[in-house]
């Protein structure tokens, strides 16, 4: 973790250059769907629920927050109700 906040917290100070900007404009999705799939794949239909409810969040927010928020809750509450 303390490398994670450490590299958010060089890029906030520094100003990186145009080819590291539009290396990591593309990183987020190659790096989250290692992450996500294996789970996803082995969920069951309120995985899927769940993963759908993050991507209209993300459709209609743009913004990672509030759809991996989105998403987690939606499955905290599926769990609640199976």
């Amino acid at each position: 973790y303390a490398l994670r906040a450490g590299g958010y917290a060089l890029l906030r100070a520094t100003r990186p250059g145009p080819f590291v900007q539009a290396m990591l404009q593309h990183m987020p999705g190659c790096i989250f769907v290692p992450f996500a799939l294996p789970p996803l794949v082995q969920g069951g239909a309120w995985h899927w629920l769940a993963a759908g409810v993050t991507v209209a969040v993300m459709a209609r927010t743009r913004s990672y927050l509030a759809a991996i928020g989105a998403g987690v809750g939606a499955l905290w509450a599926l769990a609640l109700l199976a």
